[in-house]
């Protein structure tokens, strides 16, 4: 049997663009996404810490440097510029594994996507 854990964490990531005539995903600047390990179009979890809001969403990618941080689509109804963001990747490992796991890296970003801490569990 399997068991799905946290792989990879953005915390407090603040939207700096949205865009409601795009075909929907969360943008992400990929200097950003390589740090925590995020692949282009892979699966995400996002919890606006601002409104509360939840959503799941792929990742593309933004211009490395850019510090972007862009809802696409449909979620730019869940949030707007300036909102913090929790962005979550997970993965599913054999649940004897479980007990030990740890993810490879999360990151807690300041306002301008600059990690502030790393964390190497």
């Amino acid at each position: 049997m399997s068991i799905t854990v946290l792989r990879a964490k953005i915390h407090r990531a603040t939207v700096t663009d949205a865009s409601l005539d795009y075909e929907g995903s969360l943008g992400i600047d990929s200097a950003l996404m390589e740090k925590v390990g995020l692949l282009h179009y892979e699966k995400i979890l996002v919890g606006n810490i601002t409104n509360g809001n939840r959503f799941e969403t792929y990742v593309i990618p933004e211009p490395a440097g850019s510090r972007t941080i862009a809802l696409n689509g449909a979620v730019c109804h869940l949030g707007k510029v300036g909102d913090l963001l929790v962005i979550m990747a997970f993965t599913a490992i054999p649940q004897e594994e479980a007990r030990a796991w740890r993810p490879p890296t999360i990151v807690l970003a300041d306002n301008n996507q600059r990690i502030q801490k790393e964390f190497n569990l």
